[in-house]
Order: structure tokens, then C-alpha cells, then sequence
């Protein structure tokens, strides 16, 4: 029998852990003398059930017109399911994709970097099959309600050679592989 003050404890804990899991995702407007009004959204850390609607929400609360929107990646992947609704919603609004010099875009970030109607890639995209079977974690695919994915079809959606998801397939789930400059304009990436 569980006391009250370990309940609480536990739920705290357990609270703490989730918060640590979700990406960083940051919505906000602003003016460059260079590109005009500009909508950015930065997603870094680790992608987690939950972080489509922090990005929905970031996108509502900056309503209006913009010169640009840009997404900058600085991303280790995570849940490839909410990747690929993220980056189905940063399509639909006209996002452009940038890893800056100093990021790095590997894992599940992929799919993200997909979506982007421009994509400049100036740090590191990494490539690797995700650890599970059905392509996401064990908690992902309960959250998810174990609704699989395909990776082909996605980045055919996103006008993007599907020879990637098959060479995603080829790296073990412990190893992770750089994309070179020609493998990035091979799969229009950059």
C-alpha cells in the first residue's frame, strides 16, 4: 500500500521525467531589415508526444503574414510519429528548413527537415533505423494508439526521394550516419 507522500512523489517524478522528454519547441515573430517580418520556429531536444500541439499553439498565438517562416533544426530525433505530424504542419504553413552551422538534425528530425519548402543544411543530418519494429518507442505506440507509419509515404508527400527511408533501414538502430553533401542533394535535402 502506497502513502500518500510517495504517491506524490512519484507523480512528481514522473511528471519531471515527461517534461525532460519533449522537445524544446519556440514560436516566435519578428522583423529583419534583411528578410522583412519573419515567423521562427526552433525545435531542438528530444521529440515527444505532445510537441504538434506546442508547435499548433506557437503557430495560433503568432497569427498574420510573414516575408518568411523558418524552422530551425537543432534536433536527436525521438518519436518519428509526431515528427511526421509536426512536419506535415510545417508544410501546410509554408516553413523553410535550416540546420545552422553549430546544429545537428539526426533521427526522427528527418522528417522534419523533409517538410521544409526550402531546406539549407549548414551542421549535420544523421541517419539511423529507428530501435523499435513499428518505428517508434514502446510508450509512443501506446500514446499513438499503435498506429503504425510509413516513411516512404511521407517523404513521397514531401517530393523527397524514397530511397531515403531504405537506406534509413540499413543503419542499426546504436549507429548513426552523416549525411554527406552529396547525399544530401541526392535526396533534396539541401
Amino acid at each position: 500500500m502506497r502513502t500518500p507522500l510517495i504517491q506524490a512523489a512519484l507523480l512528481c517524478l514522473s511528471a519531471l521525467c515527461s517534461a525532460a522528454l519533449q522537445a524544446r519547441v519556440e514560436v516566435e515573430a519578428a522583423h529583419d531589415k534583411r528578410l522583412g517580418s519573419v515567423l521562427a520556429a526552433r525545435i531542438s531536444e528530444d521529440i515527444a508526444p505532445g510537441d504538434y500541439e506546442t508547435l499548433l499553439q506557437g503557430l495560433r498565438a503568432n497569427p498574420g503574414r510573414f516575408d518568411r517562416k523558418i524552422v530551425l533544426l537543432d534536433n536527436i530525433g525521438g518519436s518519428a510519429p509526431e515528427a511526421i505530424r509536426m512536419g506535415r504542419l510545417l508544410r501546410e504553413t509554408r516553413f523553410d528548413a535550416l540546420v545552422p552551422s553549430n546544429g545537428v538534425c539526426q533521427g526522427s528530425c528527418i522528417y522534419l527537415l523533409a517538410a521544409g519548402h526550402k531546406k539549407t543544411v549548414r551542421g549535420h543530418v544523421g541517419l539511423h533505423r529507428p530501435p523499435f519494429p513499428a518505428g517508434d518507442s514502446v510508450q509512443a505506440q501506446r500514446l499513438q494508439g499503435g498506429q503504425g507509419y510509413s516513411p516512404a509515404a511521407y517523404f513521397r508527400e514531401m517530393n523527397i526521394p524514397t530511397g531515403l527511408a531504405e537506406e534509413m533501414r540499413r543503419i542499426e538502430p546504436h549507429r548513426m550516419r552523416v549525411l554527406s553533401a552529396e547525399e544530401l542533394a541526392r535526396y533534396r535535402l539541401n
